[in-house]
């Protein structure tokens, strides 16, 4: 007699099996799929293209993005083409027939000050550019102040809430050397990372200094001065944000200026209008109307107007050479995008290919 207990008969399937072609296309869905998702929540990646975080990031620099750390943002134009910029020679890859408001999952922590963050360009809210905020250019600094905080800059200084901030370690800024005449060495400027920006005279030139560099740059014997360039003090710039001669400030003496918070009320007049009509309008979508000393919102005249979304204040390490909040005001919550944490590769074009990659960025953590 046959004792078998334990063995059962499959039942019988009709489904056919799954062609070659099939197993590939339901691999590549899934591996879209997956990585959409894991690019649109947790980590992107990014390059860098400027020398505006000059010398913290190095243009080549290519980096690891957190969007946990503040919370994925959901997108506003949810039909796109997806791992493509926004415009391919010239041809949109995305559909914005669709717009969603903004949201945003929970996060890790918030923005806070030094933090280097990625965010969508607030200059292109313009109307004349018509893209949605996640369509907008990326652009990645450092956060110098958060809502609610009070900015000033004093003679190239940053203060916050009346307390003097410290420059990152590798900070950048402008200075008018002086030589005795004699030719500078190309070499040695190259590997003091010494930019020369503009030659004023035979012996006067504008370079770019890292701070790591300084005393050993100052030491050379054909080195006689070294001045930090600052612009003076009450000498307007009509490129520098709000671009209103209300307001004389410039890159070097700036404000001191009220970022806004979410749930603070101002008074609205002349100066405050100048300062967040920008805000008020463009980034919080409302209607603004000035009609004589009168503003009116939605139709509505109105005295005060509370904010509905924090916003921070971003500048580059590259203090003379980043086009930054100075020139565009402030950073309205939305277009954060994420905190930038590791720098996975660098590659510097200008070396010689057996030197291009920079090995002792390879992995290196973000600060």
């Amino acid at each position: 007699m046959k004792w078998n207990f334990f063995s059962r008969k499959k039942p019988a399937t009709n489904q056919p099996k799954k062609s070659k072609t099939r197993e590939w296309v339901d691999a590549i869905v899934f591996a879209v799929v997956a990585s959409t998702i894991i690019r649109g929540l947790l980590f992107s990646a990014y390059a860098i293209p400027s020398g505006s975080m000059e010398g913290t990031l190095l243009t080549g620099d290519y980096l690891f993005v957190s969007k946990i750390s503040y919370g994925p943002r959901m997108p506003f134009t949810p039909i796109a083409i997806p791992f493509t910029e926004s415009t391919v020679y010239g041809i949109k890859t995305y559909w914005d027939g669709i717009k969603l408001p903004y949201f945003r999952l929970p996060g890790t922590s918030e923005v806070k000050k030094n933090d280097i963050v990625v965010f969508n360009k607030p200059e292109e809210a313009d109307t004349k550019y018509n893209r949605p905020v996640d369509v907008r250019t990326n652009l990645i600094k450092r956060c110098i102040a958060t809502s609610g905080d009070v900015l000033a800059i004093v003679d190239a200084r940053v203060y916050i809430n009346g307390q003097l901030v410290k420059n990152a370690p590798k900070a950048q800024t402008s200075y008018i050397v002086s030589t005795d005449g004699n030719n500078l060495n190309p070499e040695m400027l190259q590997n003091l990372k010494i930019e020369v920006a503009q030659q004023l005279s035979a012996t006067d030139y504008v370079m770019i200094i890292p701070t790591d560099s300084y005393n050993e740059f100052k030491g050379y014997s054909n080195i006689k001065a070294i001045k930090p360039v600052i612009e003076t003090r009450g000498n307007f710039d009509p490129s520098i944000y709000p671009h209103n001669e209300k307001f004389k400030w410039n890159l070097d003496n700036y404000g001191p200026l009220l970022i806004p918070k979410k749930g603070l009320t101002i008074k609205l007049n002349d100066s405050t209008m100048t300062l967040y009509s920008r805000a008020i309008e463009l980034y919080e979508h409302n209607k603004v109307e000035v009609k004589g000393k009168d503003v009116y919102i939605n139709n509505k005249k109105a005295d005060t107007y509370t904010f509905k979304m924090n916003y921070y204040w971003m500048m580059g390490d590259n203090r003379h050479n980043s086009e930054d909040s100075r020139y565009w005001g402030f950073v309205p919550e939305d277009h954060i995008v994420g905190k930038a944490m590791i720098t996975w590769m660098s590659s510097d074009s200008t070396a010689s290919p057996l030197k291009r990659i920079r090995w002792d960025r390879i992995l290196k953590p973000i600060n």
